[in-house]
């Protein structure tokens, strides 16, 4: 009987493997083929939380040179700053995830990591770590000709001052390999919980509400 069940299984499952649509061009595919789709897309949705927390783990591993710690380290420092500074979830997460796309786009990482977190946090959060890098320049971009105060284009929008707060309490300060950060651990359940939100929910973007950075003065 446990084999009959487990065969029965089996071939459920190879049934759902085996669903697919007729199409080859978009254009041409049914209202049933994607809603056929969007049904088989929801697992795949279901473990981005997954996704993240294993590039994450990468950045261990896939590093950049030079400096006294991993990328992984750089993010569990920024994000244990925020944690200990009394920051809400979403910018502690933020803060946790602000260079998720060094992995793939070094060169505009910061744009990439934040349309990663982009449907799943408020608006602000989103917007600080889209903008963190040219608000880092401040603190290193004289040293190669660059303008450092390039960020001042962004004088008068409503993030700049968290933006800027981002960047000297939690992103520039977070290369010391000496600093006691929480493990990957302690943040699992909080990149969980972020990521099981429904996309893009009005309610958690918060459009034009600006938020308080810490819970701390």
């Amino acid at each position: 009987m446990v084999f009959i069940i487990k065969l029965s299984d089996n071939l459920k499952q190879g049934t759902a493997m085996d669903e697919h649509v007729d199409f080859t061009a978009m254009k041409d595919g049914t209202r049933e083929e994607y809603e056929l789709l969007a049904r088989l897309e929801k697992p795949y949705l279901s473990l981005t939380a997954d996704r993240v927390l294993g590039e994450l783990k990468r950045a261990s591993e896939a590093t950049l040179e030079g400096y006294k710690i991993t990328r992984l380290e750089h993010g569990l420092q920024a994000g244990t700053r925020a944690l200990r500074d009394g920051a809400d979830l979403d910018w502690v997460v933020g803060a946790l995830l602000h260079d998720i796309g060094d992995g793939l786009a070094p060169q505009n990482h910061d744009k990439m990591s934040a349309e990663v977190i982009r449907p799943f946090v408020r608006w602000d959060v989103a917007w600080t770590v889209e903008h963190h890098g040219i608000f880092q320049m401040l603190y290193y971009g004289h040293h190669y000709g660059w303008d450092r105060n390039a960020r001042e284009q962004f004088r008068h929008h409503p993030v700049f001052n968290n933006c800027a707060e981002f960047c000297e309490r939690w992103d520039q300060s977070s290369f010391d390999p000496d600093y006691p950060m929480e493990s990957i651990d302690t943040f699992e359940p909080m990149v969980r919980e972020v990521f099981s939100r429904k996309a893009y929910d009005p309610e958690i973007i918060q459009e034009g509400f600006v938020s308080s950075l810490t819970g701390n003065p």
